[in-house]
């Protein structure tokens, strides 16, 4: 006969889980619960009057071809930069596995980006590109290629999509590397003795025993283009030009705090919000199922 074992009841557990669970709530649960009641309001921008209008700003929402614009914008918007984040970080934590002198230098600069604000990010970039006095649009213009992201939208999105990329790869490389350095090189010397390849062993050896780390990356990376982006987007185009490069997020800061559309903008974040939790299961449902632990 089985005996079950019992602890004594203690106070320590839930101290130690209360200030997580107190932050949770004060920074999240509130502002959460502040939002979708401020998506139910329509007030003035004075804040004098309030109308209780239950859906009307979502129905308003669902009926907007601009907002509806901004929504598949922001899909490929989050796509490429989850992409090309993704796998250049993935391809520069190969090259450092392998590295044997100087691997800290070179491990260290890759790293550096991680620190830098999202903002100053967005401005090392903007100076690059700028069509006046910037080096790439310099070298462009040798081949006969005009540059102008202020009035192209096409280039607009393409710049903001490189510089939210480029900022998040040390991110991601810091995760592979650490995924890479932890596979047993047993594993790997045994498919070099089979006869493959350093490509052939990164795709069938290396790859597939690093995708928990790859799924855990791409959850964090939908998360970081859906709203981290923001401060990349506002330094470099503001949304600009003619909305091209208008996200869900930036639109939530411009119809909110430059159009005074409260209610509007509450119903934007919450629109955002569930979005992102609908594709942060989705994730763990299906594709976490092709992931190899």
């Amino acid at each position: 006969m089985l005996k079950r074992v019992h602890f004594p009841a203690s106070l320590l557990p839930y101290l130690l889980v209360a200030p997580q669970v107190f932050i949770t709530l004060v920074f999240f649960i509130w502002p959460a619960s502040q939002a979708v009641y401020q998506s139910l309001l329509v007030q003035d921008a004075f804040g004098l009057s309030t109308e209780f209008v239950w859906f009307e700003n979502f129905e308003y929402l669902w009926g907007n071809q601009q907002y509806r614009d901004t929504f598949g914008r922001t899909i490929f918007f989050s796509v490429a930069v989850a992409f090309l984040s993704m796998s250049f970080a993935l391809i520069l934590a190969g090259f450092a596995d392998r590295v044997i002198r100087g691997s800290t230098v070179y491990r260290t600069l890759l790293i550096w980006p991680y620190a830098v604000a999202p903002v100053l990010a967005g401005a090392l970039w903007l100076f690059m590109f700028n069509p006046t006095l910037g080096i790439i649009p310099f070298i462009l213009d040798a081949f006969g290629r005009d540059w102008n992201h202020y009035l192209n939208g096409g280039e607009a999105m393409f710049l903001v999509i490189i510089a939210a990329a480029w900022k998040q790869v040390a991110y991601n490389f810091l995760f592979y590397l650490a995924a890479m350095q932890s596979i047993p090189r047993s594993i790997i010397e045994a498919a070099a003795i089979d006869g493959a390849g350093p490509v052939r062993r990164f795709v069938t050896v290396i790859f597939p025993l690093i995708s928990p780390t790859t799924f855990f990356l791409l959850v964090v990376n939908a998360v970081y283009a859906f709203f981290e982006t923001f401060g990349i987007i506002h330094a470099v185009t503001q949304g600009g030009p003619a909305n091209a490069t208008t996200t869900l997020v930036y639109k939530v800061y411009n119809d909110g705090f430059i159009g005074l559309d409260l209610g509007g903008s509450a119903a934007q974040s919450v629109i955002l919000m569930i979005l992102v939790i609908a594709m942060t299961v989705v994730q763990f449902r299906f594709i976490e199922k092709r992931v190899q632990y």
